[in-house]
């Protein structure tokens, strides 16, 4: 079985019974594909070993967060890199219509031009903020369901960003590593956590970890 038809399997899996992948869906996938590859070069988006590997290391990968949570229409993607999940989130949103929007923070300005070239080709309902994750959201304004980040930061930190906004339908979902226990251990000092834990589908060693309530320890 080839990356593709592997990657596409995988999604497929990961989907609410009866939710298929469109063949919109992977048209849009496939474009977001060649453009990663297109840029590569020049942006070093993703790890050049992983190239060849992008519909399951990358995209299968970035679907388990939309899969976790499918319910959120509106997504705030930080350390947004190469647009893995964000992107993808985007993408499987779109399939079921307009009502979603996917922000994506992202502080290299060129991984911006990157996303918003994404964005634009593909029809999606982005807005790509260009700016630390710390600047955007400390005046943030409007709903959101939902945050995600892959491969950005400690859980500590990750709870950090998070913690004005989690709770009253709120939740975080973050892929982490094979170092989440001793991570959550660490943040347990500081924060009174809610928690749900699943193991990855494309990582036996990684998680999906779908934060729902969080509450500062007195220090």
């Amino acid at each position: 079985m080839d990356s593709q038809a592997e990657g596409l399997a995988l999604i497929e899996a990961m989907l609410p019974e009866g939710c298929g992948v469109s063949r919109e869906t992977v048209h849009r996938l496939g474009i977001y594909e060649v453009l990663v590859k297109k840029w590569q070069p020049a942006q070093n988006l993703v790890a050049p070993k992983t190239l060849n590997e992008i519909w399951v290391r990358h995209i299968a990968d970035s679907a388990q967060i939309y899969s976790a949570y499918p319910q959120a229409r509106i997504w705030v993607d930080m350390g947004s890199g190469a647009g893995f999940p964000g992107l993808v989130t985007a993408i499987l949103l779109k399939a079921e219509g307009e009502d979603y929007h996917v922000h994506m923070i992202e502080s290299n300005g060129r991984k911006v031009m990157f996303l918003r070239t994404v964005a634009r080709e593909l029809g999606l309902n982005v807005t790509v903020h260009n700016d630390r994750i710390e600047s955007v959201l400390k005046n943030w304004e409007g709903p959101i369901d939902a945050f995600s980040a892959r491969a950005l930061t400690s859980f500590d930190k990750l709870c950090e960003f998070v913690s004005p906004f989690i709770g009253d339908g709120t939740v975080g979902v973050f892929h982490k590593g094979r170092e989440f226990q001793r991570e959550l251990a660490e943040a347990s000092h500081s924060w009174e956590i809610d928690l749900i834990e699943q193991t990855s589908k494309t990582d036996p060693d990684a998680c999906i970890v779908i934060l729902r309530e969080l509450l500062s320890k007195p220090q």
